[in-house]
Formats: structure tokens, C-alpha cells, sequence
């Protein structure tokens, strides 16, 4: 069974930083897609950045680029979302997902097959 266990979120002032963590177990691959997605109120699930685990390749959406970092600590097995210099439009439930490694990465939250429960980022002043 594939469990998430996510923390790190919570209100900030514009202008704040937070950082996210993620950690999977009960997964059979060696190697996969880890993700960083989000959802506000009335609107689509929006991937932020994936990373391959295998080789550490990622890719950030324009909307993040410049101010999210995803890292991992491959001793914990514990990804991070490092998310600086936040906004009022930053407010959302984050959620990290997984699916498994294909050749190229991912941002379609249609492709990821598991999820972790979501944690809540409020940025207001």
C-alpha cells in the first residue's frame, strides 16, 4: 500500500517562504516521477515541478520558475518543495504525487497515480 506523509504548510505573508515535504512509502519501483502539484478553490489542478528520481532531471512550470525548488534527500527519501518569495495567488492545497518513471517528465496531473493527502498554503497579509 502506498502511503504519503506530507507537512510544511500553513499561512505566510506575501513576500514569505515555506518548504514542503513528501515522503512515499509501500512503492514497488526503483525508480519513479515525483511531483509537486496544487489546487485552489474553483480552479484545475496545476502541476508546479517533477523530478525523476533515477537521475534527478526536473522541470518547473512558468508560473514557479525562479522562486520553487524541489530537492531530495535520497538517504530519508524525503522530497522538499522549497517555495520563496510566495504570493496571494500561491494559496492553494499543495499535493505531491508520484507515477512511474517514463522517458520524458511530466507536469499533467493525469499521469500520476498516486497522491498524498495535501497540505494547505495560505499566503495573505
Amino acid at each position: 500500500q502506498v502511503q504519503f506523509v506530507e507537512s510544511g504548510g500553513g499561512l505566510v505573508q506575501p513576500g514569505g517562504s515555506l518548504r514542503l515535504s513528501c515522503a512515499v512509502s509501500g512503492l514497488t519501483w526503483n525508480y519513479y516521477t515525483i511531483g509537486w502539484f496544487r489546487q485552489a478553490p474553483g480552479k484545475e489542478r496545476e502541476g508546479l515541478v517533477c523530478m525523476s528520481t533515477m537521475d534527478g532531471d526536473r522541470t518547473y512550470a512558468d508560473s514557479v520558475k525562479g522562486r520553487f525548488t524541489i530537492s531530495r534527500d535520497y538517504g530519508h527519501d524525503m522530497t522538499y518543495l522549497q517555495m520563496n518569495n510566495l504570493k496571494p495567488e500561491d494559496t492553494a492545497v499543495y499535493y505531491c504525487a508520484v507515477r512511474q518513471l517514463w522517458s520524458s517528465l511530466s507536469l499533467d496531473a493525469g499521469e500520476y497515480e498516486y497522491w498524498g493527502q495535501g497540505t494547505q498554503v495560505t499566503i495573505s497579509s
